[in-house]
């Protein structure tokens, strides 16, 4: 966290990023774009505006209530918003020209009001609160209070390129400090507020921005060099570069996705990481799936799912999402591993993954999906959550066919 206010004019940015999310209905990585177009800022300075904006997203029902404020209000009382997070955090307010301004006795009241409820100290809306006590029971609280923390910053190395003791030398040359992260052999954390995309590494191939976390569902699919390996929803392509380094860049790896956007973005970030043997295909429809039966050795099958893993780095979602849409992305994670599934050959290994940690969006989908198809079965599942390791949430099943 902070060691200093921010100037009146970071501040404002903080509220203008708050705004755009908020008020315009912005993605937060979108919002931050907008507020950082055209300026010229050091790295530092960029990162503490996103730091403070990023901590009030991921407990902004607790700041709004210390500020006796809604959301929807942060246009016309963001100073306020801003005094109040300050003062919460121990630091002198920044000097705007006007502010409202709370009493001391009000907010320190505010402050033991909201003590006195775990949820709303922890940042969590009430429908998901109500959602992870019945989905994990016990071991909600511990998650809840996980997902209010910043998130860390780790990057995977792109063995086409190099390996990570040379990463982490280059990088340090150019100013970035990194640590190793034990069981994560391609991880490694960034431990400094460094521009990482104005690196001559990143313009060179040399890693991507990942999670840890999510780096061990690319791994668990162990692909080979030589093999026939599909990844049917790439997106932007983070988990099929990965998957392309395993292969060694031998073999065919064909990604997948129902929006072709994504998959130009995955084509440019293939050119920057040497990933030659990606092959892109948009799912247009029924008929691309069935054309591909029984044609992989492995099958990469990170569904669309609510992210309720990965809230501390996409806290945004969390106010946008409501309890009717997960059933929706429920069914469309049973159509898509009920269908998908037909392109794995008799002795293939297909992961299903999600970014989150709520039973019914992973085990119970593949307990579902087994019991309906006796030509699969089970190997091995594994569920990452942020409170057991620091990482994001994710959710990963091994299932091999055994039968046409």
């Amino acid at each position: 966290m902070l060691k200093s206010s921010l100037s009146a004019s970071a501040a404002d940015l903080v509220i203008q990023v708050l705004t755009s999310a908020l008020c315009d209905n912005r993605p937060l990585d979108r919002a931050y774009s907008l507020a950082f177009s055209g300026l010229k800022m050091a790295p530092q300075a960029q990162a503490e505006i996103t730091q403070v904006a990023g901590d009030i997203m991921r407990r902004l029902n607790l700041y709004c209530f210390l500020a006796n404020m809604t959301p929807e209000q942060v246009a016309q009382k963001g100073t306020l918003l801003l005094n109040v997070w300050h003062r919460f955090h121990k630091l002198d307010a920044p000097k705007f020209r006007y502010c409202e301004v709370l009493e001391d006795k009000t907010l320190e009241s505010r402050i033991e009001q909201a003590k006195s409820d775990p949820a709303l100290w922890d940042g969590c809306p009430q429908w998901l609160n109500d959602l992870g006590e019945q989905q994990l029971g016990d071991s909600w609280a511990a998650e809840r209070e996980a997902m209010w923390q910043a998130p860390a910053r780790y990057l995977r190395v792109n063995e086409l390129k190099c390996d990570r003791d040379a990463l982490a030398k280059r990088l340090s040359k150019e100013g970035v400090q990194t640590s190793e992260v034990d069981n994560v052999p391609t991880a490694l954390k960034v431990e400094s507020n460094s521009a990482l995309f104005r690196t001559q590494a990143f313009k060179d191939g040399w890693f991507e921005q990942q999670d840890a976390g999510s780096q061990l569902v690319a791994a668990a699919l162990d692909a080979k060099p030589g093999m026939r390996v599909i990844d049917a929803c790439a997106g932007a392509g983070g988990k099929t570069l990965h998957l392309a380094a395993q292969m060694q860049g031998k073999g065919r790896l064909l990604a997948m996705d129902v929006e072709q956007w994504k998959l130009d973005n995955l084509k440019e970030r293939a050119r920057r990481a040497g990933a030659h043997n990606v092959e892109t295909r948009i799912i247009a429809s029924s008929k691309t799936i069935k054309r591909l039966k029984l044609t992989a050795d492995r099958l990469l099958l990170d569904v669309p799912c609510s992210g309720l893993g990965v809230l501390k780095r996409n806290p945004d979602t969390k106010w946008r999402d409501t309890p009717e849409r997960l059933q929706v992305l429920m069914d469309l994670q049973s159509h898509i591993i009920d269908s998908y599934s037909r392109m794995v050959k008799v002795g293939g290994l297909m992961v299903y993954a999600t970014c989150s940690i709520i039973p019914q969006e992973n085990r119970e989908q593949v307990d579902k999906f087994l019991a309906s198809h006796p030509n699969f079965r089970l190997l091995d599942d594994e569920t990452i959550t942020p409170a057991n390791s620091g990482f994001d949430g994710f959710y990963l099943a091994r299932i091999e066919r055994i039968a046409e």
